[in-house]
């Protein structure tokens, strides 16, 4: 089993009682911002899913309509959470209904950013099993975000057998519709109360559940993006390939700026050669003819640090390997500038582009605006989505409710 990070410490810290439950109104709020020992002989604790404990909650919720859930507004009536101290390391898992959190104002997330999460989804088949999808993706990353920012790690398949517990209490909130799901947000954040910068003497793991229908409320349909290089999402050596909170607000000045000048998002360049990465917060993808060879070519920019290892982007990538490349096309990891899609589009090469991510699977584009000119991106005007995007979405979307029975399908 994977030990926490924090095995060992250096630095020893006063100890301080650990705040008790207090009582407001008709639910409880735990004091989750505590003080700790870190002490050298430390034996710390991976999360155990045998000792969970549920706590149902006596107030259940209304269920809303399908077609009125705005993505991630509304919640389900239970959280999970955990805590974490470098002491004892991870502490008894808790299903309990969904609360606030109490914390102290010096709490270090609040300070230094000390957070981290994911974004994946449980949906319902045919038959009203309930699946997670790829969820042992997410759980790697996951582990590869807080080990970044010095947060604890665990054993992943216990995480994912707490999901699935979890996921099947709440199952009444999972709609019985395609294209919607069970949005699910993990979170990591340092609670240790302290000014002092340096690694979290503890934390804390929760996840909250959201019923979700399409991200766009226009539906399936292509979007146009502004490409953006007066400001950069990510850069070399830094966390663009983590999934951090500290990575999304910077990005939302930005986004606003394209939407306000009619775009639906940015498409993010970066350095002087302006090379392509990201669509918002979404992986890109594009089809083109290659000018040389003639071939067709699915192509997206490497994991070089830079880029974040979507799940869907994987998906992506591996059902283009075993559907497409035996029809002839090449599948392509590598650096491509905004001039050489604005080159395919004038020279009729650029086929289409997607973004692809876990909130909207994938989505399609019509043009991106560029240097005072839009390119492009092969949709006649009657079209919404090119051939390739709309097989990715039915291809994913099989796997994902279990019409299609797969490895990247769990059943809860």
């Amino acid at each position: 089993m994977m030990r926490p990070l924090f095995s060992r410490c250096a630095t020893l810290r006063a100890a301080a009682p650990q705040v008790s439950r207090i009582q407001l109104g008709s639910w409880q709020a735990r004091q989750y911002s505590i003080k700790v020992q870190a002490a050298s002989d430390a034996k710390p604790l991976d999360i155990d899913p045998s000792k969970l404990t549920i706590e149902k909650t006596t107030k259940p919720k209304e269920l809303m309509k399908a077609e009125d859930l705005v993505f991630g507004q509304n919640f389900t009536d239970h959280m999970i959470t955990i805590e974490w101290d470098i002491t004892t390391g991870w502490k008894a898992p808790q299903i309990k209904p969904y609360q606030n959190l109490s914390l102290d104002p010096a709490t270090c997330v609040f300070h230094y950013a000390f957070e981290c999460f994911e974004g994946m989804k449980a949906y319902k088949d045919k038959a009203g099993k309930i699946r997670l999808f790829r969820p042992d993706k997410n759980m790697a990353r996951f582990n590869t975000s807080a080990a970044r920012i010095a947060l604890p790690t665990f054993e992943p398949t216990a995480l994912t057998e707490l999901l699935a517990k979890f996921v099947q209490l709440e199952s009444r909130f999972i709609p019985e519709k395609r294209g919607y799901s069970l949005y699910l947000r993990p979170t990591m954040i340092g609670t240790q109360k302290t000014l002092g910068v340096g690694a979290p003497g503890s934390a804390l793991l929760y996840v909250i559940a959201s019923p979700v229908g399409p991200y766009y409320p226009t539906g399936f349909k292509a979007i146009s993006l502004e490409a953006t290089d007066y400001a950069v999402r990510a850069w070399p050596g830094g966390v663009g390939d983590k999934k951090l909170g500290a990575n999304y607000a910077p990005c939302i000045v930005p986004q606003r700026e394209a939407m306000s000048r009619g775009f639906q998002q940015n498409l993010w360049l970066f350095g002087e050669e302006e090379f392509v990465t990201e669509v918002g917060t979404m992986n890109f993808f594009v089809a083109l003819k290659n000018r040389e060879t003639g071939q067709n070519e699915l192509l997206t920019a490497p994991l070089d640090g830079t880029i974040l290892n979507g799940v869907t982007r994987d998906s992506v990538l591996s059902l283009a390997r075993e559907k497409l490349a035996p029809q002839g096309w090449k599948i392509e990891e590598r650096k491509y500038t905004m001039k050489e899609l604005d080159d395919a589009a004038n020279e009729g090469r650029l086929i289409e582009a997607f973004g692809s991510g876990t909130a909207a699977t994938v989505s399609p584009v019509r043009s991106i605006s560029w240097k005072g000119k839009l390119v492009q991106c092969g949709l006649q005007d009657n079209e919404e989505s090119g051939e390739i995007t709309s097989l990715m979405k039915g291809w994913i979307e099989a796997r994902q409710y279990g019409d299609e029975e797969h490895e990247w399908s769990m059943v809860c």
